[in-house]
C-alpha cells in the first residue's frame, strides 16, 4: 500500500481544487428542475472548472466521457450523461471531481429534482448524515475502520442498503490513490490514519437492498431491484486534532 502524506503547499493546492469544486457542485445545484438535462449540467460544469484555470478530473479518466457524473434514481454511480430531461420528483446524484496544479478533489451530492417523495428525502439526508456520522471523532491516530463502521450503523440503524462493491479512497496527485474506504466494517480495524493523509469519503445508500449490477456501458452501477440510490462525497484532510473538509 503506498499512502501519500501531504506537505503545506500540496494541502493548499487542495483547497483550491476543493473550493473550485464545491462552487462547480453549487452552480449546478442551481440549474437542476425539471426539463434541464443532464448534457447541460455537465456543460455548465465544464465551463465553470475551465474559467476558473483547472480541469476537470472525471472528463477521459480511463475513458469516461464527461466532466460529471450524472446518476440517476436507482443509478448509484458513474451515470452518462444524455439529452432525457428530468423530471419532476426525480433525484440525481452528480459526482465531480477538479485538478488544481496537478492536485485532485473529488465530492458528489445528490439532489431533489423539483418536489419529492418523503422517503427519497429522508434516504438523502442520512446519507449525507452518515459522512458526517462517519468522520466525528477522526484524527490523526485513529484506525480507519472506525469511519466504515460509523457509517455502516448509521445507515443500517435506519433500514438504508450499504453499497459494498464501491468505497471511497485516498486522493492526491492521482485521483484514486491507497487506501481504499469502504463503507462498511469493524470499529477499530484497519491502518491507522495519519496527519496529511487526505481521503474522499463517500457513502452510497440505497432505498432497497444493497445489491448492484454494472450497466452494460460498463461504466454505471445501478441497483438490482430498481429502488433508488443516494451518494454524497467529501474530499477531507486528516490532522492532528480532526479532520477538515476540503470540499465544504
Amino acid at each position: 500500500m503506498n499512502i501519500t502524506i501531504k506537505n503545506k503547499e500540496e494541502i493548499e493546492k487542495m483547497r483550491i481544487a476543493g473550493k473550485i469544486l464545491k462552487q462547480t457542485l453549487d452552480l449546478i445545484e442551481s440549474s437542476i428542475y425539471p426539463g434541464q438535462t443532464t448534457s447541460r449540467l455537465n456543460d455548465l460544469a465544464y465551463q465553470y472548472i475551465i474559467s476558473q484555470g483547472a480541469q476537470p478530473s472525471f472528463l477521459n479518466y480511463e475513458g469516461f466521457p464527461y466532466t460529471i457524473c450524472a446518476s440517476l434514481n436507482d443509478q448509484v454511480v458513474h451515470g452518462f450523461c444524455t439529452d432525457v430531461p428530468l423530471k419532476e420528483g426525480d433525484i440525481i446524484s452528480i459526482d465531480c471531481g477538479v485538478i488544481w496544479q496537478g492536485y485532485h478533489s473529488d465530492a458528489a451530492r445528490t439532489f431533489p429534482v423539483g418536489t419529492i417523495s418523503r422517503e427519497k428525502q429522508a434516504l438523502i439526508e442520512a446519507t449525507k448524515q452518515s459522512f458526517f456520522e462517519g468522520i466525528k471523532d477522526i484524527k490523526a491516530g485513529c484506525k480507519l475502520g472506525n469511519i466504515s463502521h460509523k457509517i455502516q450503523v448509521y445507515l443500517e440503524e435506519r433500514g438504508y442498503g450499504v453499497v459494498r462493491e464501491l468505497t471511497g479512497h485516498g486522493i492526491g496527485t492521482n485521483l484514486h490513490e491507497d487506501p481504499y474506504v469502504p463503507n462498511y466494517g469493524k470499529y477499530n480495524s484497519g491502518i491507522v490514519l495519519s496527519e496529511g493523509m487526505t481521503l474522499a469519503i463517500e457513502p452510497m445508500s440505497t432505498l432497497g437492498k444493497r445489491d448492484v449490477f454494472l450497466e452494460d456501458n460498463d461504466w454505471t452501477v445501478t441497483t438490482w431491484d430498481g429502488k433508488p440510490s443516494a451518494h454524497y462525497e467529501n474530499t477531507v484532510l486528516i490532522t492532528k486534532d480532526g479532520v477538515e473538509i476540503l470540499t465544504l
